[in-house]
């Protein structure tokens, strides 16, 4: 169904925006007079997508709640009608459905980022990123988020419903932000960490990538090998009556593949069921403590995701310090960056020592995720200016970061070469031995008495 921007006044005469849906330009003509608006211009914007793709707008109606609405949209007054480009016609006639990326959203940050410090206000920022901005679908979503704005809402607010797009932490960034009425840096932050992010994944998946596609290779090569080829090995052994068997590992591990094969509802039900056991469980209170807590703890990765997660919450603590707000408040507001209960426990507990006069540093350096440095530097930060100590902390947080970046780097494809090198002997041992030794022909001496 085709989508409309239409600008009406009212009975009023203030002049109202939206965006609607309707089966063409003369029925949203009758509805808007029905509802009494009447009409100044009506803009076909592209086609709508398929319901199950996509979620309602927050701030915009669906053609049947437009005589509902209509006094709560956007007042828009004195705007001229502009016409569509050739390459957004051609967008929008060939497009139904395109997805968010990452790179979206980085693009948007960045182009906010310089308007903002430019002294754009948020409204003629985000209608000069939306008149640039080529992707339909993500279009659509910020100007829902300009409708939620110029009714008076916070960016955050629109993003927090779209939260299949914008990130968790992202959304939480640009909260703090514009409570704390450091919207430039928080969106700094944001660049900084959508960037950061994206060249984690990129070095992570240049590592796993390569070595899975050998990993399932190797697989392949086993599985195909001890189906296929381990009984063609064994038929060749009985038509010329050789005495010579096949390795022991090699007999008991295609046994278990035809057992697999000729039953396989019954691994297959196991695995769904440890599965299943394990989400149900995860999504538990309790469960989802662990869980968050494994994510701290983890070998390789663990470390990275607690500094990673302490460093934000240390950002966004500055940022509201240096607004003026308490540390009490401070924390409160900035513990939404972080989405994990773990260390949302004890920024909680934090506050509740605060409350009650004890340390509010005491929680993280009793969980033992805390290197001593962190904590004696914002210990001595509360003695003397803690916002610069924090400035200082967070040079120092970087530079460890990176340092457990380059770690990762060089024991992670070292753990990846042992996995697959014990899974080549594996291999080697049960398909390509028989193979050899039918390729040197010893059994047929077997089979002739000598």
């Amino acid at each position: 169904m085709p989508e409309y921007v239409y600008r009406a006044i009212t009975k009023e005469g203030v002049v109202v925006k939206n965006r609607v849906e309707s089966s063409n330009k003369q029925n949203l003509i009758k509805k808007l007079k029905n509802g009494d608006l009447l009409p100044i211009d009506i803009i076909q914007v592209g086609n709508a997508r398929k319901k199950s793709n996509i979620v309602s707008r927050k701030n915009g109606a669906d053609i049947d709640e437009i005589t509902q609405d209509a006094n709560s949209a956007t007042v828009n007054q004195g705007q001229v009608k502009r016409k569509q480009t050739m390459s957004e016609k051609m967008n929008f006639a060939l497009t139904k459905q395109q997805k968010v990326t990452t790179r979206d959203i980085m693009v948007f940050t960045q182009n906010l980022y310089l308007l903002k410090k430019a002294d754009f206000n948020n409204i003629y920022a985000l209608q000069t990123i939306i008149e640039s901005t080529d992707n339909i679908t993500f279009k659509g979503i910020l100007e829902d988020i300009l409708a939620g704005v110029e009714a008076g809402d916070y960016m955050y607010t629109t993003m927090e419903y779209y939260s299949n797009v914008f990130p968790y932490i992202y959304t939480n960034m640009i909260k703090v932000g514009e409570l704390s009425g450091s919207l430039i840096d928080s969106l700094r932050q944001a660049v900084k960490y959508l960037d950061s992010n994206t060249d984690t994944t990129r070095k992570i998946m240049g590592i796993i990538i390569p070595n899975l596609i050998q990993f399932i290779a190797l697989l392949v090569l086993l599985f195909v090998g001890s189906l296929y080829t381990i009984p063609t090995i064994q038929g060749i052994y009985e038509n010329v009556g050789t005495q010579e068997r096949l390795p022991g590992i090699t007999i008991a591990f295609a046994n278990a593949l035809q057992w697999i094969a000729s039953h396989w509802y019954i691994p297959v039900g196991i695995i769904i069921a440890v599965a299943f056991l394990i989400v149900l469980y995860i999504r538990t209170p309790k469960g989802k403590y662990n869980f968050d807590h494994f994510k701290y703890t983890m070998p390789i990765f663990g470390k990275l995701i607690y500094a990673l997660d302490f460093s934000r919450l240390i950002r966004a603590m500055l940022l509201n310090l240096e607004n003026g707000m308490r540390i009490q408040d401070a924390l409160d507001v900035s513990k939404n960056v972080v989405n994990n209960n773990v260390m949302r426990a004890m920024i909680e507990t934090s506050i509740n020592n605060i409350i009650d006069g004890k340390s509010w540093i005491e929680p993280f350096e009793k969980s033992g995720l805390s290197s001593s440095m962190i904590t004696e530097m914002l210990k001595v930060g509360m003695q003397t200016d803690l916002s610069e100590m924090m400035e200082k902390l967070l040079e120092y947080m970087e530079v460890d970061i990176k340092n457990i970046m380059d770690d990762i780097m060089a024991v992670l494809p070292q753990v990846i070469y042992s996995i697959i090198g014990v899974l080549l002997i594996f291999v080697v041992l049960v398909v390509l031995v028989p193979c050899i030794q039918v390729y040197m022909g010893n059994f047929l001496f077997s089979a002739a008495g000598l």
